[in-house]
Parts: structure tokens; C-alpha cells; sequence
């Protein structure tokens, strides 16, 4: 368990210069230069660390977090190697993928640090799209941000409007909660599994992040209306949701819009990803999360199911969720199976049985990433607490 932080007290003058502090130091130890590559994870081992494997899709996602950084940081966290380096080896891969996901996030990055070969990538992404395929909301999500964020960069205005429909016709209205797999007839093996019938009815914390985002930079691209109304009914839904105590709760029934399954509570959804979807509709529409965001960021500083914070100040490193104990995933499977009984089911007496007090002590480095991506460098932001 760790204490409070020390550095975080009771303001927000400090978190964000700490937060982005620590991004960049555990970045440092994850990067596999070798490989010019991210490790899928660091993982606590004792006193020590150990680093396992390595992920394409993670390694896009920091180049997006570091497109806003200066020299020094990226030196610091790349050593000898530039962001561009680090997306050449994304992109002589790109013609390979069978990977919505890491193609669309390597699109993102290589149009976020303009890279020259950027062209490429967006062609390739340009193949994924069919009108039979399914996709997960989320690689479909990343697909049309990759596409329509603001710019100088080559993109695909045919390829932008398609996406977005897809996308918005996966939501659903009434609940105001995105479906985790778009309404398309399902195709795709990878997917089966998310869409099954047991899940089906079961979004998670995602499926509001990236399509609030997505669709925020399409609005600002293309004045789509139905893009501007879906944005402001799920943002506020996604905050009419946020736990008491400001968690960003996990599992959420896309048919009542209902929390599903409360944990685990992950340190990036805390600091980073439900900051990033917030800032993007305030950036479009003018429309202020801060309370919303304040209080996700108070939970990361003082978590009460561990009477502590997931910032761990000794190692330098923020701590990736909090959960139950539990065998793996089993309450979030009977909550699935009870819910699709009856929507207004629940597994009973689940918080006593199986409490929610443990601490997954890995970090992997997309959350990083989305810390800089979030909190940009010399960006300032008015807190009123």
C-alpha cells in the first residue's frame, strides 16, 4: 500500500508538474532501444523491476504523447533516437497489419509528429475499412481521431466520414453509453468473443474516452451535428456516472446506462484518458469537466479502498489499478450474467465477498503516453481547487 503522495498535499499546483515528471521517468526505463520499441509492461519485482515484452501499439501511443514535448524530453526518454526513428519502425510494418488498433494509433502518432512518410500510413489505414467488418469501438475511435485531429498533415476526408458513421451509429441513445463493438454484422474472429451473448450488453470506461474524443475532433473538422449532440449526451453521461469519491468506474449495461461492475479503478482513466476526452469537448465546445476531472485526479491522490495513492513516490512510477480480490475477472462475469437475465439484476454481497483493496503493481507505458498527451508541455490549466 502507498501513503499519500507528499509531493501532490491538498492543491493541483503540483500534480500535474508531478504526474508529467513521473510519465517521463518511467518512460526512460521502459524503452527497449534494441528494439526501438516500448515494453508491453513494467512490472514490480521485490525491490527491483522487470521490464516484459514489447508493444507496437504502446510504443504509438507514447510517440503521440511525446509529438508536444521538446528535444530534452524526448532525449531523455528516446536517447539517442528520435521520435521519427521510433515511427519508421511502426511504419515499415504498416502494409503488414491485420491490426485496426495498431494501425490507426501508428497513424495518429506518425501525423502527430509529421513524419514524411505519413501518406502511407493513412492509405493503409484506408484497407481496414469495409462495410462488412466489425470493429471495437475503441481502434475505431483511435481510427477517426488518427484522421481528423487538427492538422497540416495529409488525411482522407472519405475515409474520416465513414469511420464516423460507423462510429456514431453504435451509439445508443437512450442509455447514452457507445456499444463495445460497432452495430456492423460481426466478421471479425479477434472480436467474437467482446460481442458474445453474455457481453454484449457490457461496455467499459473506454467506450466513453475515445468516442467523446474521436468525434469532438470531427465535430471541429466538420460541423456534423449529430457528431455535437452524441458528444454532449455521452460526456455527460460518463460524468453523471463518476463514483462519489471521483472514480471512473470500469463496466457500465450500454442498454440502461447503468453501472455494470464499479472495479478495477485504473490510475489512467484517473489521470489521463478521462482528462483527455473532457479537455477535447471543452477545446470544441467550449463546455468546462473541471469539477469532473478534479475529482478523478483527488481519488489517484487519496484512493480510499487502499487508504493511499497509486503514485508511488519512492520508485517514481504510478501504479496501474485498483481491484478486487478476486479470482480473475469473476465478479465482473457474474454481473455480466446476472445483468443480461435481468437488466436491474446485480450479484449480491459482491463488496464484502470479493473487496476491492488490492493493488496491481505493474505500469505499462501507453499510460505515460496519454499522462503528456493529456497534460501537454508549457500548457497551463486553471484549477479551482
Amino acid at each position: 500500500m502507498n501513503k499519500k503522495s507528499n509531493v501532490i498535499n491538498n492543491t493541483f499546483s503540483d500534480i500535474i508538474p508531478e504526474l508529467r515528471a513521473v510519465a517521463i521517468d518511467s518512460l526512460s526505463r521502459m524503452y527497449r532501444p534494441k528494439e526501438k520499441l516500448f515494453a508491453f509492461r513494467l512490472r514490480k519485482d521485490g525491490e527491483g523491476e522487470i521490464l516484459e515484452g514489447v508493444s507496437r501499439r504502446y510504443t504509438a501511443t507514447v510517440l503521440i504523447g511525446l509529438a508536444c514535448e521538446d528535444e530534452q524530453v524526448t532525449t531523455k526518454v528516446l536517447g539517442n533516437h528520435s521520435p521519427e526513428d521510433i515511427c519508421n519502425n511502426l511504419i515499415n510494418d504498416i502494409d503488414t497489419m491485420n491490426d485496426l488498433g495498431q494501425a490507426a494509433l501508428t497513424c495518429w502518432a506518425a501525423r502527430a509528429i509529421k513524419h514524411p512518410l505519413v501518406h502511407k500510413v493513412v492509405e493503409a489505414l484506408g484497407k481496414f475499412y469495409s462495410a462488412k467488418n466489425a470493429f471495437t469501438i475503441v481502434e475505431l475511435s483511435w481510427a477517426l481521431t488518427a484522421l481528423s485531429f487538427e492538422s497540416d498533415i495529409v488525411t482522407n476526408n472519405a475515409l474520416i466520414k465513414k469511420f464516423a458513421e460507423i462510429l456514431m451509429d453504435s451509439f445508443n441513445p437512450k442509455s447514452a453509453i457507445f456499444s463495445h463493438g460497432s452495430v456492423r454484422k460481426i466478421s471479425d474472429k479477434s472480436i467474437k468473443k467482446y460481442l458474445s451473448l453474455l457481453f454484449r450488453h457490457v461496455s467499459c470506461f473506454a467506450d466513453f474516452v475515445y468516442p467523446i474524443q474521436a468525434l469532438s475532433y470531427y465535430y471541429k473538422l466538420t460541423r456534423d451535428s449529430r457528431a455535437a449532440e452524441i458528444v454532449f449526451h455521452c460526456s455527460e453521461q460518463m460524468c453523471k456516472l463518476q463514483g462519489d469519491e471521483g472514480q471512473w468506474w470500469w463496466h457500465f449495461d450500454n442498454r440502461t446506462g447503468r453501472v455494470l461492475e464499479r472495479f478495477p479503478v485504473y490510475s489512467v482513466h484517473q489521470d489521463s484518458m478521462a482528462p483527455m476526452a473532457l479537455f477535447a469537448v471543452e477545446k470544441t465546445f467550449g463546455t468546462s469537466f473541471t469539477p469532473a476531472i478534479e475529482k478523478g485526479l483527488n481519488w489517484l491522490n487519496n484512493s480510499p479502498e487502499i487508504s493511499g495513492s497509486l503514485i508511488d513516490t519512492k520508485r517514481n512510477i504510478i501504479w496501474r489499478k485498483v481491484t478486487r480480490r478476486e479470482p480473475r475477472k469473476l465478479v465482473r462475469s457474474l454481473q455480466a450474467a446476472s445483468s443480461r437475465i435481468y437488466s436491474g439484476f446485480r450479484a449480491p454481497a459482491v463488496d464484502f465477498v470479493f473487496p476491492a483493496c488490492e493493488i496491481d503493481y505493474e505500469s505499462r507505458p501507453y499510460h505515460a503516453g496519454w499522462i503528456l498527451h493529456a497534460w501537454p508541455q508549457n500548457q497551463k490549466f486553471g484549477f479551482s481547487v
